[in-house]
């Protein structure tokens, strides 16, 4: 089964720190870019962080410089260090992933469950 499953979600002190890890099971035939979005308590899903398979990476200009994206390759993983955490960060944080179930497969968007990260000041 072609699925992402995130951990490291919690409760943080504004300013704390918090590591959050997604793991792409191994059904997947093909991996390209892997990233974060998050959701907010009344507000549209946005855009956090994204690395493509050759190590690139992108940020919202809200998180620049606060947090830090990374990936294994090798064991489909990607990390998101968030850093100086604020209280506008509380949101469910999504893992995304581009992937292809097969070589004749198209590629497609993957989603995590979604994991908490509440701050609090």
């Amino acid at each position: 089964q072609v699925q992402l499953v995130e951990s490291g979600g919690g409760l943080v002190q504004a300013g704390g720190s918090l590591r959050l890890s997604c793991v792409a099971s191994r059904s997947f035939f093909s991996i390209n870019a892997m990233g974060w979005y998050r959701q907010a308590p009344g507000k549209q899903r946005e855009f956090v962080a994204r690395s493509d398979r050759g190590g690139s990476t992108s940020y919202a200009d809200s998180v620049n410089g606060r947090f830090t994206i990374s990936r294994d390759n090798a064991k489909n993983l990607v990390y998101l260090q968030m850093s100086s955490l604020k209280t506008e960060d509380t949101a469910v944080y999504y893992c995304n992933a581009v992937g292809k179930r097969s070589s004749l497969s198209p590629w497609v968007d993957y989603w995590g469950q979604g994991t908490q990260v509440t701050v609090f000041s």
